[in-house]
């Protein structure tokens, strides 16, 4: 009678703990994050964002349940992003999870809120059918109403919810300008960086001939693969502003590219002049590098024509960044479409750093080039590394007061385009742009969000020592676990035997 009193006793004691647990974990939220990124940690800026809050954030999540196990981690890992969202910002943040798929009127709600549902493939019982997925979310502040209608799996949550809050919560936006009337691409081109871009700013088109413009309203301008010269009184105003302490992004081609006939010319344009005396020079070349994107190249064989992909050494692919660097923290892979070397030509007072260069196998060609896509590359033609082809200068570089000017020797490697002739960017090549605007123009740390996500990082780059560790570990250490746990069985069990087999053992 006594064994069983004890037993209900302890029962009752663990049930009560749990529901404590239970109860405290809402208040006291606390995760436990091991990865190498700190992908699940939340960053300073979102916690500034959080804890700054007037008023009360709603998120209403629509996400289908009993789908794909990629979907169901999608849905718990934003659930949980959510919980940590409420526990900072003191309960300003409250969310709901529906289920579109169960109920039509939420369908509907979802639907109209701007949350389009994904057609995937599901099998069940050795058949694919299509299902309608949703997994999007809508945040209300008050009358004002943001939408993320794609949670993509593994992307970066944390920014994509934190930058939606902050659009609701901003109240006076930044102006963002972007040069046009010298042959530079319409802002309408830039569409996958605007939508980054306007969570924070105010992004406008500027043409430095109207003299009603007054540049010093601008956090920022940005000129961006212009294809004529700059008037000289266009120069005298971006001088007035950099005196002022102005920021400029410059993206530009020095380089420019005839795929018709396979050349490539020196631009036809004085920024590059007036960068130079600036401390920033652009040299008349192209770089090359064994790290390049590929292109496609029509074959014959027969009666068959087909496309193969080849290396095309003129469009370098870089994949190492300075993680110190904010405009390339977390990026994995950019490609360039010619790109120039950038050499630093200023003094002293200036503080010039190189943020993006080639890899360790590179080289460069004089111009004009030609582009040989026959061309057999070998070792020696990449004698060269880590050449710089984007630059930051910081300091008096126009009279006394301190600015700073971003360069990327390649004017072409964010822009969509537009109408039918547009074309998606891969997300680090935007992320690079809006990163260096972000790094010019915000202070509020969102730039460290943008990538706080894994976007391709290959086996068969790691080196060989490492690539088999893993495959080892991989392979072995659920074996260790399985083994550990029989010997800690076994072992509690013998004592139990021994135990029971003591005089006096009731």
């Amino acid at each position: 009678m006594r064994n069983k009193k004890s037993i209900a006793s302890q029962l009752i004691l663990i049930v009560v703990v749990l529901v404590l647990i239970n109860v405290l974990s809402e208040k006291f939220f606390v995760r436990l994050d091991f990865t190498a990124d700190k992908i699940y940690t939340l960053s300073n800026a979102t916690e500034d964002i959080l804890e700054s809050l007037d008023e009360p954030v709603t998120v209403t999540a629509y996400f289908t349940r009993g789908s794909q196990q990629e979907i169901e981690k999608t849905r718990k890992d934003f659930k949980e992003l959510l919980i940590e969202y409420a526990s900072i910002s003191g309960g300003m943040v409250n969310y709901e999870f529906l289920n579109p798929n169960e109920d039509p009127m939420v369908e509907q709600e979802a639907m109209q809120a701007g949350i389009q549902p994904l057609m995937l493939n599901i099998r069940e019982k050795d058949q694919v059918k299509q299902q309608k997925v949703f997994l999007g979310a809508k945040i209300t502040m008050g009358e004002q109403t943001d939408v993320i209608p794609v949670m993509q799996p593994g992307a970066a949550m944390e920014y994509a919810l934190s930058s939606s809050i902050k659009k609701l919560a901003v109240i006076d936006k930044p102006m963002v300008g972007f040069i046009q009337g010298h042959g530079e691409p319409l802002v309408s081109s830039f569409q996958q960086a605007m939508q980054q871009l306007q969570v924070l700013y105010n992004v406008q088109p500027v043409q430095l001939s109207d003299p009603e413009t007054i540049l010093s309203g601008y956090k920022t301008l940005a000129i961006i693969a212009p294809t004529d010269s700059f008037p000289n009184a266009d120069l005298k105003k971006l001088d007035d502003y950099l005196s002022g302490g102005g920021n400029l992004y410059v993206a530009f081609n020095q380089l420019e590219g005839d795929f018709q006939a396979m050349r490539g010319n020196v631009a036809q344009t004085n920024l590059g002049g007036w960068l130079e005396s600036k401390g920033l020079k652009i040299e008349n070349n192209c770089v090359v590098d064994a790290s390049a994107g590929t292109v496609g190249v029509r074959q014959q064989t027969g009666f068959m024509t087909f496309t193969r992909q080849i290396p095309f050494p003129y469009w370098p692919l870089i994949r190492k960044f300075d993680e110190d660097i904010p405009i390339t923290k977390g990026l994995e892979q950019v490609m360039l479409q010619l790109a120039s070397e950038i050499s630093f030509v200023g003094d002293t007072s200036l503080t010039y750093t190189s943020f993006l260069v080639s890899s360790e196998k590179s080289g460069t060609l004089p111009l004009p080039v030609f582009f040989n896509v026959q061309k057999q590359w070998g070792e020696n033609d990449f004698p060269l590394e880590n050449i710089t082809v984007g630059a930051i200068l910081q300091g008096p570089i126009v009279g006394e007061v301190h600015s700073s000017i971003v360069v990327i020797a390649d004017g072409d490697f964010a822009i969509n385009g537009e109408g039918q002739e547009a074309q998606q960017r891969q997300p680090d090549n935007v992320s690079l742009m809006v990163n260096a605007i972000d790094f010019l123009s915000d202070d509020t740390g969102l730039i460290d969000l943008r990538t706080k996500e894994v976007t391709s990082r290959p086996l068969d780059e790691l080196d060989d020592g490492r690539r088999t560790f893993l495959k080892w570990l991989n392979f072995a250490l659920p074996i260790i676990l399985v083994i550990v746990y029989g010997l800690i069985r076994s072992q509690i069990r013998r004592r139990k035997r021994i135990k029971r087999m003591e005089e006096g053992y009731v």
